[in-house]
């Protein structure tokens, strides 16, 4: 347990931002889960991430014993990009989910690279978490970062949070654009229609996609994408958003296509970020997926024969 008294410096702040302040190695979702526990006290009371803190406050942490993970390590093939003792760098496959969760109890990523790893990956995000930093939804192909351990992870997240990492994507979408280039500001949030669902709504997140037209077909279009935000299925909303679907999104259009593909056409084809530990620049790509590249190799078969 540590106890803290809230000074001229952190004052007027809200609790969950200056327990980052008083603790940098507090993750932001392991200051929030404190919180939800109870575990963060504020003059001996429970307290809410809005609070906002006054001076000689006395703020008290009980960090969370580390739990044993459970989650059984699977001999499934995962391309390893880049491995070292910090970070591991995977090109995840099409119809894997990133970790457990209701439906999907093994057979995930989490469940291949504890198999690589065991148990040498960071604890932050939870025991069915262990060393997963960020996400890529279950079709989604391509760069994903692991961390090896605790201090790792806090340094990536604070990258992503900071909007200091760069991700790239290339997805095949539905329709011929028109303009070259384009930015996509439209906030998202939870549908109000299907909760299972996200949208662009009134009073969603900020998200901002900016796309690159790479090259158009009769009835498609190659992009470029980076994103500044990293909402849930962010692209795929806003890409439905504006008419230009993913090909193969069954979630966010009716799905159909005719290379019955299954699942969107969207690989995360590069990442770039500063090594936590040793502070290089890091440029990791993977190679687009050999069902992607199948389907654009029949694309250009039929626009040099003339064929549709």
């Amino acid at each position: 347990m540590e106890t803290y008294v809230i000074d001229e410096n952190i004052v007027n702040i809200r609790i969950d931002k200056a327990i980052g302040m008083l603790d940098n190695n507090l993750s932001r979702v392991a200051i929030q889960r404190l919180i939800d526990s109870g575990n963060i006290l504020v003059n001996g009371e429970k307290t809410k991430s809005s609070y906002k803190t006054r001076l000689g406050d006395e703020v008290t942490i009980q960090k969370e014993e580390p739990k044993k993970i459970d989650i059984v390590a699977q001999d499934i093939p995962i391309e390893v990009l880049y491995e070292d003792k910090d970070i591991i760098v995977v090109n995840k496959p099409k119809g894997i989910v990133v970790h457990p969760a209701n439906g999907n109890p093994d057979g995930t990523l989490v469940n291949a690279i504890m198999n690589l790893c065991g148990d040498t990956l960071s604890g932050i995000g939870g025991e069915i978490r262990p060393g997963i930093v960020h996400r890529l939804d279950k079709d989604t192909t391509g760069v994903l970062i692991v961390a090896k351990n605790d201090f790792s992870h806090i340094n990536i997240s604070n990258q992503i949070k900071d909007r200091k990492t760069k991700k790239i994507y290339i997805a095949l979408a539905r329709g011929v654009i028109k303009e070259n280039e384009a930015t996509i500001d439209m906030p998202i949030g939870r549908s109000k229609k299907d909760r299972k669902k996200m949208a662009v709504t009134r009073d969603g997140k900020e998200a901002v996609t900016h796309f690159k037209v790479l090259k158009r077909y009769e009835n498609f279009t190659l992009l470029e994408i980076k994103i500044d935000t990293g909402r849930t299925h962010q692209i795929r909303v806003h890409m439905a958003e504006i008419g230009y679907p993913i090909v193969g999104d069954y979630v966010y259009s009716n799905g159909k296509n005719p290379f019955n593909v299954e699942g969107q056409m969207l690989h995360a084809k590069r990442i770039e970020f500063t090594h936590p530990r040793t502070g290089k620049k890091m440029i990791i790509e993977a190679p687009l997926p050999k069902y992607f590249q199948e389907v654009l190799q029949q694309l250009e078969e039929e626009e040099y024969s003339g064929t549709k």
